[in-house]
């Protein structure tokens, strides 16, 4: 199966020209999916964002965005991989995807915050791409429920922006996101 939506690499763009590529992409309406419950689909995203089938690793990456475009997050809090003709559950560690990069431009009140994902998606943090923290870790909202945790550097380098603020945070999107301890 051909992939429709190539992975989005946002050190080569501009904010512009991610946010572009991001509307261009076409996702499967899983939100409107509503199948019967198959089962479990013997699937783990261990908390590194690693995927696993029944013990061993997914190595291709094709795979893992192929399974990513159909993952849902359901009401109360758990993982499904759906179709329009099955729903499996799926176990999630902590966060189902992955922040690899981050790009910044502007700076104070203006500036925006572009992520990429493990899965070659990418976002703009903003009021649709809202950051929280749980578990003193930062996550960003990136779609149908569904959160990215960082990769350490992308973590650090976040870190380093959210504290050079007083308080602890960063503006992305015309708002500002608290980063540091409630």
């Amino acid at each position: 199966m051909p992939e429709t939506n190539p992975p989005i690499d946002i050190s080569r763009l501009s904010l512009a020209e991610i946010e572009a590529a991001v509307a261009a992409q076409r996702r499967p309406p899983v939100e409107r999916w509503n199948p019967r419950h198959c089962g479990h689909s013997g699937m783990r995203i261990d908390r590194e964002g690693r995927w696993w089938h029944e013990g061993r690793p997914i190595e291709r990456a094709a795979l893992v965005r192929l399974f990513a475009s159909v993952l849902r997050r359901e009401e109360d809090g758990s993982h499904v991989l759906v179709t329009p003709a099955e729903k499996l559950d799926i176990d999630v560690d902590f966060a189902a995807l992955r922040v690899v990069a981050m790009t910044i431009e502007g700076s104070g009140e203006a500036q925006r915050i572009a992520l990429q994902l493990n899965t070659g998606e990418a976002l703009v943090v903003g009021p649709d791409h809202p950051l929280t923290v749980r578990e003193e870790l930062p996550l960003v909202a990136v779609r149908g429920g569904l959160e990215a945790s960082f990769e350490r550097p992308v973590y650090f380098e976040l870190a380093e922006l959210a504290l050079a603020a007083d308080p602890p945070g960063v503006w992305s999107g015309g708002r500002f996101f608290p980063l540091g301890p409630s």
